[in-house]
């Protein structure tokens, strides 16, 4: 993915004045951090981010309150606060920042800044899921009130795999000294590094400026962006968001399935209602071997895993009048036959009937949490297969979006290392 807009431009990445956390007044960096907000869903993660530190960023970006304006306003005071305390400070100049995260199983490199935004038709960022109104709402009311960029949105281009332009950069970035280093509790090594050479900043730009990109995480905060964007009556820093932006010719992102909480559905009444319209089995666990079945079975067709009643049970070969009188003929082959488009339009829509809403549907990263709450709650999890990621970019050049929540790339960025505040711009 390579060629600019139809605009004429590519992608536009300037520095800013990152806030971030002063070690001294945090008991640890490692601490503080948190996954992004919407991977932080049950409440004993939620819990136990609060619990490690009393200013861990999860208190910013997934504030406790009866109401949403109470948990807003709570955010933007205590933002407020941790800086009139010098928990959090801006870096002393505006810069660019390089970012690795590394376990023993991948290795991810990229550049943070702010990103000009710029609209889908422009062919320079490109979604591929669909969004939900009420959660872009909710995150714009939260960047109302803090008038802050709280976490980097994950976004991806292709270089031509060689260490060149922005790549370049980062590769000899991560020889010097870093700004910060920590290792979370999930195992990643995380480190940051301050680009301020203006001759190595107008390197990474200037590399940038032929390529266009893909929303790897952050579809709903991109939304937000250029929906407060499109409230602004005068150019300004909102014209701008945090990005952290990956080169996958260099290093590849791992893609994996956002599974469904199915939340007023046992799976008695899922299983009853499939009756001749798919085949059903019962698989065997544990749900290491459930998945395996899944993935054989989605090589060959659409396919699920249902769990919630203490077994799996593996759902594929759909009925083809169904899919025939389910799914939309108005969009490319490869997007009729996405899982997750049969899910929806089949599945959801036609046999369960059930609402996509926050009070039905609950969208869940982990398998095995998506299992422990079904069988806590007598609810049903539909567990998902990964697209493949050329299908997902093959769809974004087309310009047709998936089913929200189709996919989950990573590793996404730890929120907390750095923040852009809009004032400050």
């Amino acid at each position: 993915m390579n060629t600019p807009g139809s605009a004429g431009r590519g992608l536009r990445l300037v520095p800013f004045r990152g806030l971030r956390y002063v070690p001294e007044r945090v008991g640890s960096l490692a601490a503080v951090t948190s996954p992004p907000y919407d991977v932080v869903v049950r409440p004993d993660g939620l819990h136990h981010l609060e619990s490690a530190d009393p200013h861990n960023i999860v208190r910013l970006i997934l504030p406790q309150a009866d109401t949403a304006a109470a948990r807003h306003k709570q955010a933007a005071e205590t933002l407020n606060h941790w800086l009139a305390e010098g928990v959090l400070a801006p870096d002393p100049e505006p810069m660019l920042y390089v970012y690795e995260q590394r376990n023993d199983e991948i290795l991810q490199r990229g550049v943070i800044g702010a990103l000009e935004l710029s609209s889908p038709a422009d062919g320079i960022v490109l979604p591929h899921e669909d969004v939900m109104t009420h959660v872009v709402e909710d995150r714009a009311d939260l960047m109302r009130s803090t008038a802050a960029h709280l976490e980097p949105l994950l976004l991806t281009y292709r270089g031509d795999g060689t260490a060149s332009g922005a790549t370049a950069v980062v590769e000899r970035t991560v020889d010097r000294p870093p700004l910060l280093a920590t290792t979370t509790e999930d195992g990643f090594h995380h480190r940051l590094w301050a680009v301020t050479d203006p001759a190595e900043r107008s390197e990474i730009e200037a590399g940038l400026t032929h390529h266009q990109a893909l929303i790897a995480d952050g579809h709903h905060r991109w939304a937000t962006y250029l929906r407060l964007q499109r409230e602004q009556t005068a150019p300004g820093p909102w014209d701008f968001g945090l990005v952290l932006l990956v080169d996958t010719a260099r290093y590849p992102l791992r893609v994996r399935a956002i599974h469904r909480l199915l939340h007023r559905l046992p799976v008695a009444g899922a299983l009853d209602a499939l009756n001749g319209l798919f085949r059903v089995r019962a698989i065997d666990g544990p749900l290491p071997g459930a998945l395996d079945a899944l993935a054989e079975a989605t090589a060959e067709g659409n396919a699920f895993l249902l769990a919630g009643d203490g077994g799996f049970h593996l759902v594929d070969r759909p009925d083809s009048a169904l899919l025939h009188d389910a799914v939309p003929t108005d969009r490319p082959a490869s997007w009729q036959s996405l899982d997750a488009t049969v899910l929806h339009a089949a599945l959801l829509d036609r046999v369960w009937r059930i609402p996509d809403a926050p009070e039905h549907i609950a969208y869940i990263h982990d398998a095995a949490a998506a299992v422990e709450q079904a069988e806590r709650h007598d609810a049903t999890a539909v567990l998902m297969h990964p697209v493949r990621e050329e299908v997902v970019r093959g769809l974004a050049r087309q310009g047709v979006t998936m089913p929200r929540k189709s996919t989950s790339f990573g590793p996404k960025p730890a929120s907390g290392l750095v923040l852009r505040s809009l004032a400050l711009d």
